[in-house]
């Protein structure tokens, strides 16, 4: 690690950028599953009301907040060259982890559901904890380059 800040190529402002999209894309998910009226549920499709009308326990809740929270953060210290990056990255993946683990693992609730995982539901498991680790990697090698301090 140097002791100065190195100036960054362009790609890391642009992974940086893309990365600030991604993660607000999932927060305003988050508060659109969280702040969805009954009469928004009722214009869903029979599959997607199913999900909304799931109960989540709250320890999931908070995962999912907390991982797209942090994850918003993080891309939001990187935009400021800060090392905070990499922890709120680090919080964001484990908070995906979380969810991860209850809708794969403890709680199948595609089997619940009586329903199979379509390709875009299996893109995003895969995609999401994906781009989380990712990001780490990114944020430990921007610090290690002297991009971020």
């Amino acid at each position: 690690m140097t002791n100065s800040m190195s100036k960054p190529p362009i790609w890391f402002w642009i992974i940086s950028v893309v990365a600030l999209i991604w993660n607000g894309m999932g927060v305003m998910a988050y508060i659109a599953d969280a702040y969805m009226t009954d009469e928004m549920i009722s214009q869903l499709d029979e599959r997607q009301q199913a999900f909304q009308l799931l109960d989540f326990p709250a320890w999931y809740t908070a995962c999912y907040a907390l991982a797209v929270f942090t994850g918003l953060l993080g891309c939001i210290f990187l935009l400021m060259r800060k090392t905070w990056a990499k922890p709120m990255f680090i919080i964001s993946f484990i908070a995906v982890l979380g969810q991860v683990l209850h809708n794969y693992i403890l709680n199948d609730i595609y089997a619940d559901m009586n329903l199979t995982i379509n390709a875009f539901e299996l893109s995003m498991a895969i995609a999401i904890p994906a781009v989380a680790l990712l990001l780490i990697l990114f944020a430990r090698g921007s610090a290690r380059n002297g991009w971020i301090k």
